[in-house]
């Protein structure tokens, strides 16, 4: 007969808590990759920032985009979601090196709204450049006296960033709905 004994596999007693017994602590599955304070949510972290920033970069690089509003909210938008994206970057380098969980439900709050804002802006902005680049492009025939390769440069890049926040959102979203 193979039976298991209790001194051949001891068995913790599970702890009472105060309340009555029925209130035993949650356990949380391990945190998927893409949340934040893991690797994955590093990676997705420094990818938004990456492609934020050379948007923000080419587009800031030529000299008439100051004439566009489309092209003004896109480095607006592009700017907000770089120090967005650094700056939680820095907070799950942090996390990661310290071993802390970041599912905090404070602070999954804070990083599903400032997901929530960063994309939807910068979706809009390069909804809003790929317009007027269309419009420069195809419309008034006008690419050779504009820096048309650089604005379809810096709305891809836009569009790529956005793909990338848009995980980090959903994540946290979900994450922030579990709790």
């Amino acid at each position: 007969m193979s039976v298991s004994h209790a001194s051949v596999h001891p068995a913790e007693e599970v702890p009472v808590t105060e309340g009555g017994g029925g209130n035993a602590p949650r356990v949380r599955m391990k945190d998927i990759q893409g949340m934040p304070g893991t690797p994955g949510g590093l990676t997705l972290r420094i990818s938004q920032f990456i492609f934020a920033a050379a948007a923000l970069s080419i587009m800031a690089s030529t000299s008439d985009f100051p004439s566009v509003t489309a092209f003004c909210y896109l480095v607006a938008a592009a700017g907000l979601q770089s120090l967005w994206s650094f700056s939680l970057a820095i907070v799950d380098m942090y996390a990661l090196l310290v071993r802390r969980s970041l599912q905090n439900y404070r602070a999954v709050t804070l990083f599903t709204i400032g997901d929530g804002v960063t994309s939807t802006l910068v979706f809009a902005a390069a909804c809003a450049s790929a317009g007027i680049t269309v419009l420069i492009d195809n419309d008034l025939d006008s690419c050779s006296r504009n820096h048309c390769a650089q604005f379809e440069t810096a709305t891809g890049m836009a569009f790529i960033c956005w793909f990338t926040t848009v995980p980090s959102f959903l994540l946290n979203f979900w994450s922030m709905a579990s709790q």
